[in-house]
């Protein structure tokens, strides 16, 4: 007999004579069964318990361990017990850092719980021992044999059993200590095993425990016939699958539908509820078969699910019926938004021919203006207009392709771009999608944001749009694609030749007054927590809003400072001031302080030298200083103002066409050589570009070197040639407005600009006078006033 047999033997023969008192203190159990003459380690945490162990110690070491009827009560009751335990010997105990405490306990004998003698600080009872009779009966003899047997059969099948354990059950002589010492061993169920604790007659104790140890056998036995039908070397991967195997094979013998089978019919059913191409439902129904041969545990078994969700999820037919009624699409703009004229005739245009053609594409807009003219909030408002969902995705400082197309599903955690994202987001495959800052996308070694969206943007394409993780084409043709930008030339022109530019230039002063009034006035006052009552505006209050304290082309800093005066007031409002504020013209500065902008040009007069430009900046239209002054030197030409190439240029070819029309204006064709020129440009921590300062410079130049002065209200823009002439420019339409808010009379303009004068509103262009010019010549003798003095 090995060592391990003889060890066990004498723990179970080692009986010794225990009295147990008529009273015990009870330690309650969450899981498992403490049998008598058998020892069972124990954690003890809870403060009530530990102290229940340091008393039993001090006195004769015995508790009453009964088990919970429910694991999951964490202070059970006299109602969470069962009515048996065992009264069992505290054989050892180590107390840990933590306070808890490790204890051997050994039972001694079954008890039955008569009543709860005390509930504070733990639970003491009355308990009766069970004294068992000895039955040497035919009948006991043969259950016990057959329960040695069943036993027997257990330890050969169950790997958690050792093989000694078989010759253990042979040298146990007490009929009782067998019986429990079996159920102690197998892995019964806690209340198999209580059932067992509780059966007072042996013969049903043991009736009990063979029909336990049977189910037992069938189970090892059914476990034996899957391991062979599956003939497959287990390792620690293939475990799950193993389990799942058996639990297939079990509800098999159950006559129950195997999980995964539900599984698959109920994506079969979203895959036919989903109206897919016959092409992509082909896909779909491969990867599902796919998906139903692989395991659970497979790392692609996710990665698959997943891509079938996609494709069940997407709107392939699911469309939002569009609002045809131009009557009613043209109400609703007007009321979102104020003039724009350009924009919705556009829309009603689309609408018209959608309502003549209802397969027409939807059309890829950009939206071209200074920030704050309501590009997108535009967006939004066309969406409702025709009765769609909105989409809005930013793509300011969008670097990675992927991020349009996708990654492949090789990749770990891949997703669809945010494109195919965006249209299941919208829940319908006709959605208005607005395309945010297309110009400030921009390229790295992770791809070219702008190239992948070639396709999506291109009517003619985007009807078969690939994704990389999709693999499969969609229809992106009934899209409506609405692009924003601050200014076009960034737009690389690929993808600006697909679009159809829209350009909203800045609000005129009238314009702005009108939108905060009938916009931004009664917006703020809502969101501040006002009521039309409690506050007005004046409209020369809004016009010294416009005029002093912002500067810009669009309305968003105006919408800013009107929020600000409604809060002051709503604090008035919410201090108990029940009195109506009007912001009139006087009270502006003292709700908002002094003025912040000042018109520059009202405050100068005529020098020699300065001249005055329009330049157009992505936020609206601006005037700026264009001055020269010239110093003992030779041959040096000095240029500030943090100007740019093309700018720096423009000086150095307006330096060179005076110094060859020297002697026509007047000029000593040698000053070169005894002077240094210094041009600068005002506002210099402010970056600059472009050729259309050009006429502003050379007039400037020509202003300081025959000393006469520029007339200070003229402006002037237009690009200059080496040769003379003058070229046309662009953002008209801003510098106009630049030039009326800085109280400009008169502007000189390159005369292949007149025509661009048609497109502008006579508001924009009333009290202005306009002179074209081809010639540098002639921009020159328009601006400086007087003869050489």
């Amino acid at each position: 007999m090995s060592e391990r047999e003889t060890q066990l033997l004498e723990n179970i023969e080692q009986e010794g004579e225990v009295t147990i008192p008529p009273e015990l203190p009870i330690l309650p159990i969450k899981t498992g069964v403490v049998f008598p003459f058998m020892i069972v380690p124990l954690i003890v945490s809870d403060k009530q318990l530990i102290k229940l162990i340091d008393d039993s110690l001090t006195s004769d070491k015995l508790v009453g361990v009964v088990t919970q009827k429910n694991p999951d009560v964490e202070i059970p009751g006299t109602d969470d017990l069962h009515n048996f335990g065992t009264a069992s010997l505290i054989v050892k105990m180590l107390r840990f850092p933590d306070g808890s405490l490790r204890i051997l306990v050994q039972g001694v004998a079954r008890v039955r719980l008569t009543r709860f003698s005390q509930m504070d600080p733990y639970m003491k009872a009355r308990v009766d021992v069970i004294r068992e009779s000895v039955d040497k009966s035919l009948e006991q003899e043969a259950l016990v044999r057959n329960a040695i047997n069943l036993f027997q059969k257990v330890v050969s099948m169950a790997f958690y059993l050792p093989d000694e354990l078989q010759a253990v059950v042979l040298n146990i002589q007490d009929e009782s200590k067998l019986a429990d010492f079996i159920a102690s061993n197998v892995n019964f169920e806690v209340k198999d095993k209580e059932s067992i604790l509780e059966a007072v007659s042996l013969s049903s104790r043991y009736k009990l425990l063979i029909s336990l140890l049977s189910k037992e056998v069938n189970v090892l036995e059914l476990g034996a016939k899957i391991r062979s039908q599956v003939k497959t070397e287990l390792d620690k991967d293939q475990r799950e699958y193993y389990l799942r195997e058996q639990l297939k094979a079990i509800q098999k013998e159950l006559g129950e539908e195997d999980e995964r089978a539900v599984e698959k019919r109920e994506i079969t059913e979203k895959i036919k509820a989903a109206n897919m191409p016959e092409e992509v439902e082909e896909v779909a129904f491969a990867e599902l078969d796919r998906l139903s041969r692989m395991s659970l545990a497979a790392a692609e078994y996710t990665v698959s699910r997943t891509y079938i969700d996609w494709l069940v999820t997407l709107p392939w037919s699911i469309e939002t019926e569009d609002n045809l009624k131009i009557k009613s699409a043209e109400r609703i703009l007007d009321e979102d938004h104020y003039d724009l004229q350009d924009v919705k005739e556009r829309i009603v245009e689309y609408l018209a021919v959608r309502r003549l053609k209802d397969d027409t594409k939807g059309p890829i807009l950009c939206f071209i203006g200074p920030p704050g003219v309501g590009k997108t909030s535009l967006g939004r408002s066309i969406a409702r207009a025709l009765g769609r969902k909105f989409v809005r995705l930013s793509l300011g400082g969008v670097r990675d392709e992927a991020e349009i197309r996708g990654h492949r599903r090789t990749y770990v955690g891949a997703l669809p771009g945010r494109i195919i994202q965006g249209v299941r987001k919208a829940g319908s495959n006709n959605p208005v999608f607005m395309l945010d800052e297309v110009d400030k996308i921009g390229a790295d070694f992770r791809g070219d944001p702008a190239a992948a969206l070639l396709e999506v943007l291109d009517p003619e394409q985007n009807y078969s749009f690939s994704d990389h993780y999709l693999e499969v084409p969609y229809d992106l043709s009934k899209v409506m694609f609405i692009t924003t930008a601050n200014i076009a030339d960034t737009i690389p022109p690929a993808l600006r030749d697909r679009m159809e530019m829209l350009e909203l230039p800045g609000y005129t002063l009238e314009e702005k007054v009108l939108i905060a009034q009938k916009f931004l006035i009664p917006r703020q006052i809502d969101e501040n927590g006002l009521k039309p009552e409690q506050i007005s505006f004046a409209n020369d209050a809004v016009r010294i809003l416009v005029h002093e304290y912002t500067r810009e082309a669009g309305v968003r800093n105006l919408e800013r400072e009107i929020a600000s005066i409604c809060r002051k007031v709503a604090r008035k409002v919410a201090a108990g001031d029940r009195k109506k504020v009007s912001v009139t013209r006087g009270a502006v500065a003292e709700l908002l302080g002094p003025r912040k902008y000042y018109l520059e040009v009202a405050a100068r007069t005529g020098v020699v030298g300065v001249a005055t430009g329009l330049a157009w900046t992505p936020s609206g239209g601006e005037i700026l200083f264009v001055e020269a002054t010239k110093m003992k030197g030779r041959k040096s030409l000095t240029l500030t103002g943090h100007l740019g190439d093309v700018m720096k240029e423009s000086a150095q070819a307006a330096l060179s066409y005076v110094r060859s029309k020297a002697k026509e204006l007047g000029i000593d064709e040698d000053f070169f050589e005894h002077y240094d020129i210094h041009v600068h440009v005002p506002a210099g921590s402010i970056p600059k570009d472009g050729p259309s300062a050009g006429v502003a410079m050379a007039v400037s130049l020509a202003s300081l070197l025959t000393n006469r002065k520029v007339k200070p209200s003229v402006a002037m823009t237009g690009e200059i040639t080496l040769s003379g002439r003058v070229l046309p420019v662009g953002g008209i339409k801003e510098k106009m407005l630049a030039a009326k808010r800085s109280g400009i009379r008169q502007i000189i303009l390159p005369d292949k600009n007149e025509n661009d004068l048609l497109e502008i509103p006579a508001k924009v262009k009333k009290g202005l006078k306009f002179r074209f010019v081809d010639r540098i010549d002639s921009a020159i003798e328009m601006a400086i006033k007087g003869k050489k003095g």
